[in-house]
């Protein structure tokens, strides 16, 4: 597995562990001018599903996906409809991040509004998840929540 895929699998990893212990009256209050946090899953699910399976492998996004693009309205969404959204683009996203070569990931990607190569939109996908974990730490800490301590310095096995 690529070394730049390796990083993009462990801000998913810390995106979910973000999010534990978040109940559904919790992701969908709004803290302005912030969207509230299950709106982010949704984006975030948006922007791997638009760079890891739209752009690369030629596909159409769902219908669902619509409501979570760059500055579409804020709205509140079920966590569990979110999450199984930001699942289903996972899901779907590893098909091309698992079969990612250096020579693949050097490739503009044609249908990308930017002509950005396949490792430039995985290093967009890390930074731009990584905003929102912190952003979604934010509201949960207004929230009155405990802030998760992130990138766990014990039991690496992000490599797997």
């Amino acid at each position: 597995m690529h070394t730049l895929v390796q990083m993009q699998r462990i801000a998913r990893m810390e995106f979910v562990r973000g999010l534990q212990g978040l109940s559904d009256e919790d992701a969908r209050k709004r803290v302005e001018p912030m969207n509230c946090i299950s709106w982010q899953i949704g984006h975030v699910a948006y922007q791997q599903r638009a760079f890891f399976v739209d752009w690369p492998q030629g596909k159409e996004s769902p219908n669902e996906y619509t409501p979570f693009g760059t500055g579409s309205p804020a709205s509140q969404p079920p966590l569990d409809e979110v999450m199984a959204l930001w699942q289903a683009s996972c899901d779907e996203a590893d098909v091309w991040l698992e079969a990612a070569t250096e020579e693949s990931l050097q490739t503009p990607q044609s249908s990308s509004p930017e002509g950005e190569n396949g490792g430039t939109l995985i290093v967009r996908n890390i930074c731009h998840t990584w905003c929102h974990i912190g952003e979604i730490s934010a509201i949960r800490q207004i929230l009155g929540h405990e802030p998760p301590e992130f990138v766990e310095m014990y039991g690496w096995n992000y490599g797997k």
